[in-house]
């Protein structure tokens, strides 16, 4: 017995693993961002190449709330839940598949009563127990590449994760910026409103004077009513918003009402933004990380299929016991043992080994090809971001000098019909401009937090030590 255990870890230690080895490819990815502004600038929110520290980005806009529902998402979010436990799916895929490494013991025990033919015969009892053991030799190994997919299998399960994360903490804080930009909507059009009834009574009262016609008053109560009709869509939106944040948050829809329902400003955005350098984006973005560890265990599962065109080398053996009486089972004189190795090789199998070899192939350059995809389309997320957060500022910019003049304007024409020297269209057309002008420079700061947001999410910020 000596003897064949230690043949068969002679065969273990010197056999060799059949396929290839996995190698990462080697990708160009440029040497900076067009998108980035490096040189210094007084606009708010600049964007350079210095590494960028975003771990917990959200912390940046320096609101408490925002941040408080960002982490208690991470905590109890649902989605995030389910990549936690495929996490530990693929690490008890891991462990059968290191099972295959080791022998299988069998303990079994038999009660038999026979009775054989002929005059005088009579039945007897057969009582065995003992051990079974079997070992397939993992000589060329098949069984360590399939250890080896399993860790890389893990390793995109938890990058799985980390994408979540990822994607959990953008949409806590885009809906939160809908939320802000919402409320403060309501706020501007409530504003307006004010504004409007005073000439709404205004018109009322050069129309009781005898100095306007009706059209006059009906133009201005269509205006009250036309803003009107605004708000109950915003307050929709608000209470939508705040559904989702309490769904993200793993709560039913009505949860943080009381919570959220208060109004608050728009977070405002940083003044200094370091994204760091594209080839960054090869260790931070998940997907990236994720599109790998898929190439690695597609690589893998190239040498299990090739292993299969070798012998397979086993050792079997058996320990036991055997009596016609129970009390026979503790006499070590009735027992009985085998052990020796078998091997089996595939001579003809009309091509189905060769033909998944070809097939692990062709899914492992698919997967080279996905990863250099995911990398092009990272790349892409972050210019997308890096150019529309620039633009918006330069439009948010415009908007806050259009709101300036539209307010002068109104004062302006305001004045002069209430002098009589301009008719009320010119107060209408000022009314709305202002309302217009205000109401797409909300709009344009919520964009502006949201493009930072889509800048962070694309760089791969919000993620945290591997489980």
């Amino acid at each position: 017995m000596r003897i064949m255990f230690g043949i068969a870890f002679a065969l273990f230690v010197a056999g060799c693993t059949v396929g290839p080895d996995y190698q990462r490819p080697k990708e160009n990815v440029p040497s900076g961002w067009v998108g980035a502004t490096t040189r210094p600038s007084t606009q708010p929110g600049t964007t350079t190449t210095a590494p960028a520290e975003i771990v917990e980005w959200w912390t940046t806009f320096h609101d408490s709330k925002l941040e408080s529902l960002v982490l208690r998402a991470l905590e109890s979010n649902l989605d995030l839940q389910q990549a936690e436990l495929r996490i530990r799916q693929a690490r008890g895929a891991r462990a059968v598949a290191a099972g295959g490494l080791w022998p299988n013991v069998d303990v079994s025990g038999s009660y038999r009563r026979s009775r054989s033919g002929g005059a005088g015969s009579g039945a007897r009892d057969l009582y065995q127990a003992g051990f079974d053991a079997s070992w397939e030799l993992d000589v060329f190994g098949g069984v360590r590449r399939s250890v080896e997919a399993a860790d890389a299998d893990v390793a995109f399960a938890i990058e799985d994760r980390r994408d979540v994360l990822i994607t959990l903490a953008a949409e806590v804080a885009l809906n939160y910026m809908d939320l802000r930009g919402f409320q403060r909507q309501i706020a501007i059009a409530e504003k307006n409103l004010q504004t409007e009834r005073r000439s709404l009574d205004l018109t009322r009262r050069r129309f009781g004077g005898g100095f306007v016609s009706g059209l006059d008053v009906a133009n201005a109560e269509a205006e009250v009513a036309t803003t009107e009709s605004r708000v109950p869509l915003l307050e929709a939106g608000v209470r939508q918003v705040i559904y989702s944040l309490s769904v993200l948050l793993g709560r039913e829809p009505a949860a943080l009402l009381n919570e959220l329902t208060v109004e608050a400003p728009i977070p405002t955005t940083p003044p200094g933004v370091p994204v760091g350098l594209p080839s960054d984006l090869l260790r931070r973005r998940p997907d990236i990380r994720r599109a790998e560890a898929q190439l690695h265990a597609a690589t893998a599962r190239i040498g299990v299929a090739t292993a299969d065109l070798f012998p397979r080398f086993s050792l079997t053996g058996s320990l036991g016991v055997s009596g016609n009486r129970p009390k026979d089972l503790g006499n070590f004189d009735n027992r009985f043992w085998s052990i020796g190795p078998s091997v089996s090789w595939p001579v003809f199998d009309a091509g189905k080994i060769k033909a998944n070899i070809g097939v692990q192939n062709a899914i492992q350059e698919q997967a080279v090809l996905g990863y250099r995809a995911t990398i092009l389309v990272a790349l892409q997320d972050v210019e997308n971001a890096l150019i529309a957060y620039a633009k918006e500022q330069q439009h948010q910019t415009s908007l806050a000098a259009a709101v300036a003049a539209n307010r002068r304007a109104l004062d302006l024409a305001t004045q002069l019909y209430t002098q009589g020297q301009t008719d009320f269209t010119d107060v209408l057309l000022a009314q709305r401009s202002l309302l217009g002008s205000e109401d797409a420079l909300v709009q344009s700061e919520r964009t502006m937090a949201t493009n930072l947001i889509a800048v962070y999410k694309a760089l791969g910020g919000g993620w945290e030590i591997r489980p």
